[in-house]
């Protein structure tokens, strides 16, 4: 493939569903914020300025320590503000992140609602002045447990509307189950929020198989070890499930050790719904416009390939329908 081809798949309109606000903050906000604060977090970063992080427990450790430095609705605002001028400018027009009370208030329902105002009210303003729609789908951490997994739920079931769409689940895939959270995806559900969670990256295929059943979530984030299991993968077919694939994050991490190595194209060969993301790109020193171009590479994929996912991104996108038929539109060749 030549570098005309690959600018050209690189500048393509691009809709990212995989997307976490904290991790998404470049280093050098984060660094500029703990000086403003006063806050050490020197031992966060490596000598070259970028998050320093081993293993993935060790990841969600460095990503908690980062996001302590964020203290205010003000501070989301700012990071809101910096996260999608960083997505504008890899050509993502539509972008869904993953927002959690926990981090935004600690769970608390009223200062989540001025945490949530503040971030909608700079996604606002990036709209108008960068192009880029973004819609917030609230998370709850997997290793904090079930109980803290609730008030989460009861946060995104008071603020659902047409601007916070989803509820899903983060955090450690190790730690209990799927359905250890069901109550809390019963409440999102019940207040009509779009449900996800994180599968399939850690514990394999039962994971992700465990995730419909016992969640029954219309999209999985990761959720690639389905591979492994052709029942799960027909299951994932039969019923349209979307994965939000994330390859740069799964090589970065160890799920695999190369791009060539990753499954997203054999799983869309056998008909599975996915889409591309970047999870917390700086932590993965990766971008929307680097995760095509590394799968251009690796798999021979072609303009219309890319077209044809952001297409299923745009039909998967936890927003009204008004709004998808403005993505659909500018997804189409002038």
């Amino acid at each position: 493939m030549d570098e005309e081809q690959i600018a050209a798949i690189r500048a393509l309109p691009k809709v990212e569903l995989h997307l976490h606000l904290e991790g998404a903050a470049p280093p050098d906000f984060i660094r500029r914020l703990a000086r403003e604060k006063s806050v050490r977090v020197d031992h966060i970063f490596r000598p070259d300025g970028s998050y320093d992080y081993g293993d993935f427990v060790h990841f969600l450790t460095v990503y908690e320590a980062a996001t302590s430095v964020l203290k205010s609705p003000e501070d989301y605002a700012r990071l809101t503000r910096a996260v999608l001028e960083e997505s504008a400018a890899s050509g993502v027009i539509y972008t869904e992140s993953f927002l959690s009370p926990d981090f935004c208030g600690g769970g608390d329902l009223g200062a989540w609602r001025e945490y949530l105002a503040a971030i909608r009210e700079a996604a606002d303003e990036a709209e108008r002045d960068l192009g880029i729609t973004m819609r917030g789908i609230v998370t709850c951490i997997r290793h904090f447990g079930p109980d803290r997994a609730k008030r989460a739920a009861l946060c995104a079931a008071e603020t659902a509307g047409d601007w916070l769409t989803g509820f899903g689940m983060a955090g450690d895939e190790n730690r209990g189950h799927q359905k250890d959270f069901a109550w809390s995806f019963d409440m999102a559900r019940e207040a009509e929020l779009n449900l996800t969670t994180h599968a399939g990256e850690w514990r394999g295929a039962r994971e992700v198989r465990e995730a419909v059943r016992d969640l029954r979530v219309a999209r999985i984030g990761h959720g690639v070890r389905a591979i492994e299991d052709p029942e799960v993968v027909d299951i994932l077919v039969e019923k349209g499930i979307v994965l939000e694939v994330c390859p740069g994050s799964n090589v970065t991490l160890g799920v695999y050790p190369r791009i060539a190595a990753h499954p997203v194209d054999k799983l869309r060969r056998k008909g599975v719904k996915l889409t591309i993301s970047t999870d917390d790109p700086p932590f993965f020193h990766t971008s929307m416009a680097d995760e095509y171009e590394a799968l251009a590479h690796a798999f021979g994929w072609t303009e219309e390939v890319f077209e044809d996912i952001a297409v299923t991104a745009a039909e998967a996108a936890f927003c009204d329908e008004a709004t998808r038929a403005g993505i659909r539109k500018r997804l189409e060749r002038p």
